[in-house]
């Protein structure tokens, strides 16, 4: 997993509440458990015209002109600015696969559906919870066409504004650590590699039966 320490980047806006993971990544595009291959297909059903087929490539499909993440202005975007709920519907981590491939690894909103917040930590997207009055605010200044670029500084547990007003917010000790470190679960098990082999060995010389040594 990629770890995230401090990203500087453009703001995409996705002014959609209750964005369910079906809308992040369609449903026929899960046929596989890598974790690449998503990101051209991320929000398909806004973001082409016809209808998403896995065996046709981007340049294949008809470009919606209208859906945000097509706007020239945004492209290159690393921070994704939504509205409540998102990320509901099913657990599926392919909806953060697609982000992060893509290249956002930071979502703002005001609240997220729980396991897809969870699945953003082992996945290496910071998902960061800010009052509604300051998405408001977020969505207004990129109503103005100039656009918006945020500083997210996650050991510092920041957001910096261009007018250089910071944000705080609130992250988990220990999923902070994660992110900081690149470590999914299976990274922080293996933290504990050497105690895990001692514990082996140690176990094996008590019940060698298990191990087909008959002792």
């Amino acid at each position: 997993m990629k770890a995230f320490t401090t990203l500087t980047g453009r703001v995409l806006p996705l002014d959609k509440a209750n964005v369910d993971t079906d809308q992040i990544i369609p449903k026929q595009f899960l046929k596989s458990i890598r974790r690449t291959g998503f990101g051209d297909n991320l929000f398909d059903g806004w973001r082409y015209l016809d209808e998403g087929d896995p065996s046709k490539t981007p340049n294949e499909r008809r470009i919606n002109p209208d859906f945000v993440l097509n706007a020239p202005r945004y492209q290159g975007a690393s921070i994704l600015l939504a509205r409540e709920n998102f990320g509901c519907g099913s657990s599926r981590e392919h909806a953060v696969w697609a982000l992060e491939e893509y290249g956002l690894r930071v979502v703002l909103a005001p609240s997220f559906a729980d396991i897809f917040f969870s699945n953003c930590f082992k996945n290496g997207v910071l998902p960061i919870v800010l009052e509604e009055n300051i998405i408001d605010e977020m969505f207004e200044m990129l109503a103005t066409g100039e656009g918006l670029e945020l500083t997210v500084d996650l050991a510092e547990q920041v957001i910096r504004m261009p007018s250089g007003k910071t944000l705080s917010f609130e992250v988990d000790s220990f999923r902070k650590r994660c992110l900081l470190e690149g470590l999914d679960d299976i990274g922080v098990t293996l933290t504990d590699a050497g105690a895990i082999r001692e514990f082996e060995a140690a176990h094996r010389q008590r019940a060698p039966w298990l191990f087909g040594d008959p002792g």
